[in-house]
């Protein structure tokens, strides 16, 4: 046996690197912005190793809870009678491990099986989750809280999340990566590290979150509650208050950390849904574009995103702003900034932009030369004479009305 022991202990025996991992990047920066999430995935995919190996990480004791074989007396409390109840209560007994946790004064509270958890442990769960309260105990405030569950086709007499409880985690769909388990496996896995926060950025990053949310919400006011009409939906991640009020806060925290773009989307739609998520990080690369009014001003140092369909919204947008106010000026200077994007990147993005230019000509403008160097992309000159003779046609059909 006792070289038995030895061999286990040898394969047991495992080391950590720093290594890219878009998972492991989401849940750490929202356990460092105290948000409860939740890990969904199929049974055997390594939930609980990793929470196992983020605590190692972070030092923090772990206290795992299998809520599925708990009553809900063991989160809500026991009531005791004491000498006096009718003077001094019964106050709730807490179960043991929040008496640990308490002692300890941090900790990782992981509460797998989630979802075979009956309704009723369920119902007592969210004053856990919200509140932080288990009985009469107040967990300490270094405490963060991670769930995980099994989706209800391959969960053990599994039950769907009750909304109220779902519409409180940051829900995060785990799935394996072929490279990650083969290296763990020959004994090094991936190294969970806090956010680095770089402190110069904290008050601009709460400006920009708060911004982009109340941004995105006033002009999508039907998106500030919406809560899904099949059951499986609203077991997961929808819009409300509070889960846009943690939107805000990881998009705090990832501006902050200056996350990739690919970890936001995972955080934003974990707590407001894909088509929600989706649409606010799409307002935020509209907030990123460059103001249209500053390339008309200067063309020669306009600055244009790099991404495709950014500089593309970029230039539209800029084609809008000179309809809005149609000057011979402001036309010739879209012009030169169409031709700056010739020269920094994809020409067949500049189609839909220069049409849109063209058609704006009025008959006494003048073509710039400027055109000439893209008459070879799209025909512009073409397209600008074309404009001429539509605008006569209009107004001569109207004067014979």
């Amino acid at each position: 046996m006792a070289l038995a022991d030895e061999l286990l202990s040898l394969l047991r025996t495992t080391t950590t690197e720093t290594r890219s991992d878009e998972q492991l990047e989401a849940l750490t920066l929202a356990v460092a912005a105290d948000l409860p999430v939740l890990l969904w995935g199929e049974p055997g995919i390594g939930k609980t190793a990793v929470l196992t190996q983020l605590a190692d990480s972070l030092d923090l004791p772990l206290t795992t809870v299998i809520a599925s074989v708990h009553e809900p007396s063991d989160f809500s409390g026991l009531p005791i009678v004491g000498d006096d109840p009718e003077q001094r209560g019964v106050p709730m007994a807490p179960p043991r491990w929040a008496v640990d946790l308490v002692r300890a004064g941090r900790g990782l509270l992981f509460l797998d099986e989630l979802s075979t958890a009956t309704p009723a442990v369920q119902a007592a769960l969210l004053r856990v989750v919200l509140e932080r309260r288990v009985g009469a105990l107040r967990l300490p405030p270094d405490v963060r809280i991670v769930a995980a569950a099994n989706p209800r086709a391959s969960a053990a007499d599994g039950w769907e999340l009750s909304p109220p409880l779902a519409n409180r985690f940051v829900h995060l769909h785990w799935v394996h990566d072929r490279e990650v388990v083969v290296r763990g496996l020959g004994g090094v896995w991936p190294r969970a590290e806090l956010p680095r926060l770089v402190p110069e950025r904290l008050p601009e990053a709460v400006a920009f979150a708060r911004s982009a949310v109340c941004g995105f919400l006033t002009a999508r006011p039907k998106l500030i509650h919406r809560l899904p009409s099949s059951e499986t939906r609203r077991g997961g991640a929808w819009p409300s208050p509070r889960s846009w009020e943690a939107a805000m806060t990881l998009l705090a925290f990832g501006t902050a950390a200056a996350v990739s773009r690919d970890v936001l989307a995972l955080l934003i739609r974990g707590v407001v849904g894909d088509g929600p998520g989706l649409e606010l990080l799409a307002h935020l690369d509209r907030m990123d574009l460059p103001d249209p009014e500053s390339l008309l001003d200067d063309p020669a140092s306009a600055e244009l995103p790099v991404r495709g369909d950014l500089r593309q919204a970029a230039l539209e947008a800029m084609v809008i702003a000179v309809g809005s106010r149609p000057e011979r000026e402001r036309w010739e200077a879209a012009w030169e900034v169409l031709a700056r994007a010739l020269e920094t990147g994809a020409p067949d993005l500049l189609a839909a932009p220069a049409m849109g230019l063209a058609r704006l000509r009025r008959d006494d403008w003048e073509v710039p030369e400027t055109i000439e160097r893209l008459t070879g992309l799209v025909g512009i000159t073409r397209q600008a004479n074309q404009s001429v003779e539509r605008v006569e046609a209009e107004r001569a059909a109207e004067a014979h009305r």
